[in-house]
């Protein structure tokens, strides 16, 4: 596959993609290149690709993608790392989904309020700064 056929499977632009190629970040494999010297990407890079832009859209910090990607590059032995990566980004998500959960029952409730109020005519004319 061509770069700019990974950039629109994967999301990414072709910028970005050449970015995190020359920084090492993204790829657990060097990029090919065709005779040309064009990039030639794998479903496997495809792949790859697909699971940093998911760990970088959940707030991984690049650096760690870089850590990740550094282990998956060494292969078999250091399992026991990636899981504790994995394992702490586990965690920073699910603390950040219930920080996001308390968020929305506050919004949900507000809507509703504004609703009955709403519905039934009244306007609200308080000036409660948590209106």
């Amino acid at each position: 596959m061509s770069i700019g056929q990974v950039a629109a499977r994967t999301g990414l632009s072709v910028h970005a993609l050449r970015f995190y190629e020359r920084e090492g970040i993204l790829l657990a494999d060097p990029v090919r290149r065709d005779a040309g010297g064009r990039r030639v990407y794998t479903e496997d890079d495809v792949g790859w690709l697909n699971l940093c832009v998911v760990l970088r859209a959940s707030g991984m910090p690049l650096p760690a993608i870089r850590r990740y990607t550094e282990l998956a590059r060494a292969g078999a032995g250091n399992e026991p790392e990636r899981l504790a990566l994995l394992r702490e980004h586990e965690a920073r998500v699910s603390e950040q989904m219930a920080a996001l959960t308390r968020c929305l029952d506050l919004i949900r409730y507000k809507v509703a309020v504004y609703e009955d109020l709403v519905d039934g005519g009244v306007t609200d004319h308080g000036c409660n700064p948590a209106g």
